[in-house]
């Protein structure tokens, strides 16, 4: 009998407490910033409870897993081959890039080879975090967009990283790259630009997914490494870089400023 009468007191209470949170966002004297404020003290307990950010971005890299990798490969492969052409075919003659107080600072480092060749990695990282179909197509034309723009540039106003008094045969990884990669197409760096790309929608994808701020750290230590090893390795200068990083982050914003957009929030913030 009494343990009836405390269920039937307690479903009351909770009618009423209903019935009072109703009435409280209903009355005209309840202001806005209560109301944020328990939006926002919802928003924390939905955010927390939800799936932890690497089983996300593992279910993300199991969905269209054929479409991203050999997508993923067309793309390169494809990008090659227009670079390279580009590359033995110069529309008009070739401006050599002044050297800079920075690129005497950065010294010839051949350890930063692998951080250099990385891009390659990195770059198939944020298709793979993305999970519907339209999402792939878009990041596919705005990355195609990046690198058709980088593209145009070469072939209009070819530029070159002036000879470096540097014997590579004492170095035969980094000579083996200079032969394949000749010294044109430097500016843009398309290396550079493509990272900052990468580098940006890896920081939207993460942070939506609620990574922790030491997985942030490392992926903009990565792409600044990346960028770094540009210069380290002799093949592209001050300049190129910093036209890479305009390229890329403008690209970037284009891209990622509709996305947002589209889904209401504010890339400000977002990013």
């Amino acid at each position: 009998m009494g343990s009836g009468l405390v269920f039937c007191l307690l479903c009351s209470f909770n009618q009423m407490a209903d019935v009072g949170i109703i009435l409280l966002r209903c009355s005209p004297f309840l202001t806005r910033g209560s109301i944020a404020a328990s939006d926002e003290g919802q928003t924390m307990n939905e955010n927390s409870q939800r799936t932890p950010w690497y089983r996300q971005a593992v279910a993300a890299m199991s969905t269209h897993v054929y479409l991203k990798s050999i997508g993923t490969m067309l793309f390169i492969g494809l990008f090659f081959c227009a670079y390279f052409y580009v590359l033995e075919r110069p529309g008009y003659t070739t401006t050599v890039m002044p050297i800079t107080l920075l690129d005497h600072l950065i010294g010839f480092q051949p350890l930063a080879l692998p951080m250099y060749l990385s891009l390659w990695v990195y770059v198939s990282l944020p298709p793979a975090l993305l999970e519907t179909r339209r999402e792939l197509y878009g990041y596919a034309m705005a990355m195609a967009g990046t690198c058709l723009a980088g593209l145009i540039i070469f072939y209009f106003w070819p530029t070159a990283v002036p000879a470096a008094n540097i014997d590579f045969a004492a170095y035969p990884e980094v000579d083996f790259l200079k032969s394949m990669d000749a010294s044109g197409n430097a500016c843009p760096s398309l290396h550079v630009a493509t990272a900052f790309f990468s580098g940006v929608w890896l920081h939207h994808l993460l942070r939506r997914s609620g990574a922790p701020p030491s997985i942030l750290v490392f992926n903009l230590a990565w792409c600044i490494g990346i960028t770094y090893s540009a210069m380290a390795t002799r093949q592209h200068l001050a300049v190129d870089v910093l036209g890479g990083l305009v390229l890329g982050g403008l690209a970037s914003y284009l891209s990622l400023r509709r996305r947002v957009g589209a889904r209401g929030g504010d890339l400000s913030t977002d990013l």
